[in-house]
């Protein structure tokens, strides 16, 4: 039986290939975002995907979407907390508490929220699984991007307290924990470290890329796939874990 998918701000990035990836292996797939015309967008390049607008730092959104998409669905098997804000990028004295606010928001009670009313249908999947998108800067911290390094270390934590809470349910969560993924992101990311550094962008991506084993970004189809493997049943005995895919980081830069 095909899959029934949710995947929040998937309409561009890594959540429009890992929407690509589970469209392409035949599963129904609802998709949220903030931009309306990147959902439309993303509609029209995979025909059948389900798109609502949804803005994750608010209660109102999250609540009128959630329950509008497992009616769409007609059900639920997984969920993948994909939404994020990479935050501000200075020193903690320095940072905006509205900055800090804003990421908290939307990185952790906004994931919150979403998983809190998904939880009661994935408990009539016959093999529920969540997924949530945390970093490398959640494992090992980033200098200067305290709001989202806590963010994400916070969601490693949600991962592994929702296996234990969820494993009787037959219920399945897991964190991902990318490290640079190429993109617009990162690119944004590098010129926010080089204003702070006074570097140049290629010497923020150097050194981006000197903690790594592979001299590369990661693909954001690499992720994707692994989001497939993890709700396969290949990946049945997973629960719990936070699973790198970071081109062998040693360290964060």
């Amino acid at each position: 039986m095909a899959q029934k998918v949710l995947i929040t701000a998937a309409a561009s990035g890594i959540g429009r290939e890992i929407a690509r990836a589970f469209s392409s292996a035949g599963a129904a797939v609802f998709i949220t975002d903030i931009n309306t015309q990147a959902l439309d967008t993303a509609q029209k390049e995979m025909p059948g995907l389900l798109i609502k607008m949804c803005d994750n730092s608010k209660r109102s959104d999250i609540e009128a979407t959630v329950p509008a998409a497992i009616e769409a669905l007609g059900g639920l098997d997984v969920l993948i907390n994909n939404a994020g804000l990479s935050g501000p990028t200075a020193p903690v004295e320095q940072i905006d508490p509205d900055q800090w606010e804003a990421v908290m928001a939307i990185d952790l009670t906004g994931t919150f929220n979403v998983t809190r009313l998904a939880i009661p249908q994935l408990k009539k999947s016959a093999a529920g699984s969540i997924i949530i998108m945390s970093s490398l800067g959640g494992r090992f911290g980033y200098p200067n991007r305290s709001p989202y390094c806590v963010a994400k270390a916070g969601l490693i934590a949600f991962a592994k307290t929702l296996a234990i809470e969820l494993g009787d349910y037959n219920i399945r969560a897991n964190a991902i924990a990318p490290g640079a993924v190429g993109g617009e992101r990162i690119e944004n990311v590098l010129a926010g470290r080089a204003k702070v550094s006074g570097k140049s962008v290629d010497q923020e991506r150097a050194s981006m890329l000197a903690i790594q084993s592979l001299k590369r970004f990661v693909d954001p189809k690499d992720i994707a796939s692994l989001c497939l493997f993890l709700t396969s049943d290949a990946g049945k005995s997973i629960s719990g874990q936070v699973i790198p895919i970071d081109n062998d980081a040693l360290k964060a830069s």
